[in-house]
């Protein structure tokens, strides 16, 4: 019905109102019984909004955040979780390196020496996925010149839910390269010497990054026939023909975002393959 018909209408709104009969059937369509008595349904539609806002305010302010606050890497977190610290954005930062993780460093990736000091440093924050399809807090160490850029690219990474199933310091593992690679961990700063050597490798400095590490291992073909590998439980994923999980390759993002932010792989040197490794370009 249109304004200029209604408004012309006999029967004057009120009238309409005070009709009795129809009053009983407004009652009766906007009323539900429940119990023996009854409830207007709008009321009852208003109460219920109020009570699941209610609920839903008072879930948020118990989300518990201290895996986060704490930055305790390894732990799994939900959105919620995420969302109550502060969203995406805050769990991917370079910053420098806190005073307990400083402390945890020392005498294992982090010895005295002459060429890099804490101030050359920065710790990484992020979150990454796995196969089983959940957030993993994870953290690393590196020089301060490529902190931006593998911030970055993790977070690329993770909006990708590309899978990286740890991401430890390697003071965990109390700085043995192997016993790390062999967890299949990921990381960067470690003070030591090339494997086989008495020369600084590039994670000496914080300029190299390991990815998934036994799946992506190093290795080095002797002249007496002989392989040598790291980690040494790895000899099947060295056959690159194979398929498998968490591998790099060519056609890998991993690859392709660290080679585009100015980094070489490991897996395209020609003495040896360390399919693990990206280290900066200088």
């Amino acid at each position: 019905m249109n304004r200029t018909s209604a408004s012309n209408h006999s029967c004057p709104r009120s009238a309409w109102l005070t009709n009795p009969l129809r009053t009983a059937i407004i009652v009766a369509l906007t009323t539900v019984p429940v119990c023996g008595q009854a409830f207007l349904t709008s009321c009852s539609k208003e109460n219920n909004s109020t009570e699941m806002t209610d609920a839903q305010n008072a879930e948020t302010t118990a989300t518990d955040t201290k895996v986060l606050t704490e930055w305790q890497a390894g732990k799994t977190v939900s959105t919620a979780e995420v969302e109550a610290f502060g969203g995406l954005d805050k769990c991917f930062a370079a910053e420098p390196i806190p005073d307990g993780v400083w402390q945890r460093m020392q005498g294992k990736t982090y010895k005295e020496n002459p060429y890099i000091g804490r101030d050359d440093l920065r710790h990484i924050r992020a979150l990454h996925w796995d196969y089983d399809k959940q957030m993993h807090v994870g953290e690393m160490i590196c020089n301060k010149a490529i902190a931006d850029r593998v911030a970055r690219i993790l977070r690329q990474l993770f909006d990708a839910k590309y899978p990286i199933q740890r991401m430890l310091l390697p003071d965990v593992y109390d700085a043995d390269d192997e016993t790390q690679m062999r967890d299949n961990n990921s990381s960067c700063f470690c003070y030591r010497a090339i494997a086989g050597t008495a020369k600084l490798s590039k994670h000496a400095r914080g300029l190299a990054i390991d990815i998934n590490t036994l799946y992506n291992p190093y290795y080095k073909d002797r002249a007496d026939g002989t392989r040598f590998i790291q980690p040494a439980t790895a000899e099947e994923y060295c056959d690159r023909t194979k398929t498998f999980p968490y591998k790099i390759d060519h056609e890998d993002l991993c690859f392709r975002l660290f080679t585009e932010a100015g980094f070489e792989w490991g897996g395209d040197w020609t003495s040896c393959k360390d399919f693990q490794h990206f280290e900066l370009i200088e």
